[in-house]
């Protein structure tokens, strides 16, 4: 018969268990985010928010009613229903807003707009210091 004659506690020693984190999967998965957010916020931040006439969209929802700019194929400019002119739009959004820049402001283009009359209408209402502006589309339905 053979006998081990070392300790018990000298085998338990050389196995016990390593209380040290080990940081190289935590490192792995950060790198990974670090690349992914820095590929994804140049597309977050782009200079004005434009939606294409029909697009797979949710509503809008806020607590304050927003205001209507609409444009239509006539070149008309309308603020809800009213129809006035680009010189008078800043004058006419600041009265009906009482000087509050946080309003939201919808801009509504028919197709048939050409790009630039829209552009021309959004500078205006940012010129006047709204900063709250969202071009609305129709809801696409397949």
């Amino acid at each position: 018969m053979a006998f081990n004659m070392t300790p018990r506690n000298k085998g338990r020693a050389a196995r016990s268990i390593i209380s040290e984190i080990n940081v190289t999967p935590l490192v792995d998965v950060m790198l990974v985010l670090l690349v992914v957010f820095m590929i994804t916020s140049p597309l977050l931040v782009a200079g004005v928010n434009v939606d294409l006439p029909k697009a797979d969209l949710t509503p809008i929802t806020g607590q304050e009613e927003p205001i209507s700019i609409t444009i239509d194929k006539d070149n008309k400019i309308y603020i809800q229903n009213s129809l006035i002119t680009l010189g008078e739009l800043s004058a006419k959004l600041k009265a009906i807003t009482k000087q509050n820049t946080e309003t939201r402001i919808y801009v509504r283009g028919d197709k048939l707009v050409d790009y630039g009359k829209v552009m021309a209408v959004v500078s205006e209402i940012n010129k006047s210091g709204f900063g709250k502006i969202a071009l609305l589309t129709e809801i696409k339905n397949d």
